[in-house]
């Protein structure tokens, strides 16, 4: 017979054992399961422009971190984690943002959440360097008086000159004091400057004529409305006859000392793009007596006068750098006395026009240009009018930092006390070259060209007077400077003899 089956008694208990297991187990499944649907049950949609959603998921899910519940961590049924769409939902709520804030996504600044952020200009990174002042172009303080300025200066120096007419030489050393000053007011509104400089002259050694001047202007300029401005002007001008001036006196030790009052008054006023300008300027002129080789005199009187000319211009706004303009003067002379020493009636009146164009390029160049017509006639039958083409230029250029170049050019008629003689035209070209060598060092150049036009049936023939100077001046401190000059002038005859000059000087300039 067969062996008996053994069996243990253990074997239910173990049964019952794991069927309690499983039953915890699927008791427990499920009870996850309802909280999982209960959740997503309870939580409300999630919108990207609304705050308050936000913040109620970000409350939720602090819930269910204090209860012990991970949901960012439940996978999904098909093995992936959960929407990236309710997580976003659940972060915490910014405090700082506004209600009402739109939010694309994210509320940090756009150039927070980028990483190649925008480099900003070196104009916006660093501060525009301005250009260091140099002891040249350093502008002395001044002098305060109550509402004004004064910046005066002194130049003492010792000169030396030779003199060559023909076969005639004179050589001479004297002492040269020049003495400037310039005051400007300190308004608001309006402005006042003068300026005034004069130089005197002694002779230490040597024979030759000593040439003493001195100069004072002054303009107010008056800020009207409507872009109206106003000028009145008034000056005095005193110098010597210099011995080569046509009109000098012929074997005299000393020429006529010529004082000469100025008075003017001008009104500018735009007119949308048309600008236009009316000036008045009055002059008088007074001669004093000239000292003959003998020591007589000889009297000079009948040369004094009086000019008053009325100008006008209208310009042409083209741009602020090019206005376009024309101008036309017209002048009255009346001399004090009807007829002069030689009985001519040197009184006439004058006539000009002429049309040219203002530029104004900022520092690099700035002046006007213009071309025209004048003519001058007198009472007296006798004297022949004269008339010229003119060509008027005065420019002011700068090609380099620490380079300036001045042109001027200038056509005038000059009326001749000469008996029989009209007078002449003058043509004067000047150019001026001013270049800073170094920090403290400048050095100036000057040459020029004057061309006296008599007229053909003229007794006295045309002249050329050919100029050139050449300077250094050494900054030795905002106070003081140390100064040399070197001149020499040539005025060349068709007939008759040549005379040239040759001047030199080393001084000191004292400005405050």
């Amino acid at each position: 017979m067969g062996q008996p089956k053994q069996t243990s008694s253990v074997t239910p208990l173990r049964a019952m054992s794991r069927a309690v297991t499983f039953a915890a187990f699927g008791g427990l499944l499920l009870s996850q399961t309802a909280a999982l649907a209960q959740s997503a049950s309870q939580q409300p949609a999630t919108t990207a422009n609304s705050r308050s959603t936000v913040s109620q998921d970000s409350t939720n899910a602090a819930a269910a971190f204090d209860d012990g519940t991970d949901d960012t961590a439940t996978p999904a049924a098909n093995g992936t984690t959960a929407n990236p769409d309710d997580d976003a939902a659940q972060r915490p709520a910014i405090p700082d943002a506004q209600a009402g804030d739109d939010i694309t996504g994210s509320i940090l600044d756009e150039d927070i959440r980028r990483l190649n952020t925008r480099e900003a200009p070196i104009d916006e990174a660093l501060p525009r360097r301005r250009a260091a002042e140099s002891a040249s172009t350093a502008e002395t303080p001044g002098i305060p008086i109550g509402t004004f300025v004064l910046r005066p200066s002194v130049t003492q120096s010792i000169n030396t000159e030779t003199t060559k007419d023909g076969s005639s030489t004179q050589r001479r050393a004297f002492l040269e004091t020049d003495a400037a000053a310039t005051l400007t007011s300190d308004w608001g509104r309006h402005q006042l400057t003068v300026t005034s400089e004069g130089a005197w002259q002694r002779n230490i050694s040597g024979e030759g004529e000593e040439q003493p001047s001195f100069k004072v202007n002054g303009d107010l300029r008056l800020d009207l409305p409507d872009d109206t401005v106003a000028h009145l002007t008034a000056g005095y001008n005193f110098y010597r006859e210099d011995t080569d001036d046509p009109d000098a006196i012929a074997n005299a030790t000393q020429q006529s000392d010529v004082q000469e009052f100025s008075a003017g008054a001008s009104v500018q006023r735009d007119f949308g793009i048309l600008r236009g300008t009316t000036a008045l300027a009055l002059t008088r002129s007074i001669y004093s007596d000239a000292t003959l080789t003998n020591g007589t005199t000889v009297a000079l009187s009948d040369r004094d006068q009086t000019t008053g000319t009325l100008r006008g211009r209208v310009g042409y706004e083209l741009s602020p750098a090019l206005i376009p303009f024309i101008e036309a003067t017209v002048g009255r002379t009346l001399y004090d006395e009807t007829r002069d020493s030689a009985g001519y009636e040197r009184s006439g009146h004058s006539y000009g026009a002429k049309a040219g164009v203002e530029v104004d390029l900022g520092e690099k160049l700035k002046g006007e240009v213009g071309v025209g017509y004048e003519m001058a006639d007198f009472e007296d039958s006798r004297l022949s009018s004269i008339d010229t083409a003119t060509l008027d230029a005065s420019l002011l250029w700068s090609p380099i930092r620490g380079t300036d170049v001045n042109l001027d050019l200038q056509t005038s008629i000059q009326p001749s006390t000469t008996a029989g003689e009209s007078g002449y035209v003058s043509h004067a070209l000047t150019t001026t070259v001013t270049h800073q060598l170094r920090d403290n060092l400048v050095g100036t150049m000057i040459g020029g060209v004057t061309w006296r036009d008599y007229p053909t049936d003229s007794t006295i023939n045309d002249e050329l007077v050919y100029t050139a100077a050449t300077g250094l001046t050494w900054n030795i401190n905002r106070y003081l400077d140390l100064t040399s000059t070197l001149g020499y002038e040539l005025t060349a005859r068709k007939e008759g003899t040549d005379s040239q000059q040759w001047r030199a000087g080393v001084g000191l300039k004292l400005k405050r």
